[in-house]
């Protein structure tokens, strides 16, 4: 998949996963790829990236918990403004998958 036609959809990808449970990175990473069958596989470079935004915009936030193996992990939770903002990504997905598709499936 070209990397660029997943750029604008991480965020959104990320908030639905951290929106059903509190979860860490590695963990969304896998829930994505499951999730759409294989298709998204998000990278070190543009998740953790997106979840450090995403805590900036106050969409998230995260605390440190250690594993059964000793290891510390982040976990991310969503905060009370993730709603709202999810509603809004989902409405400009609708509007823009609707727009890319009325395009390739015109007919000359």
């Amino acid at each position: 998949m070209d990397s660029r036609l997943l750029w604008g959809t991480v965020e959104m990808l990320v908030l639905e996963v951290v929106a059903r449970e509190t979860t860490y990175g590695y963990q969304i990473a896998q829930t994505v790829l499951q999730q759409s069958r294989g298709y998204f596989e998000l990278k070190e470079g543009s998740l953790y990236p997106a979840l450090h935004r995403m805590e900036r915009q106050n969409l998230l936030s995260s605390y440190w918990m250690e594993t059964d193996e000793g290891r510390r992990r982040k976990y991310y939770k969503i905060t009370p403004y993730v709603a709202k903002a999810l509603e809004k990504q989902r409405a400009e997905w609708a509007a823009f998958s609707k727009s890319v598709n009325s395009v390739l499936e015109a007919t000359a």
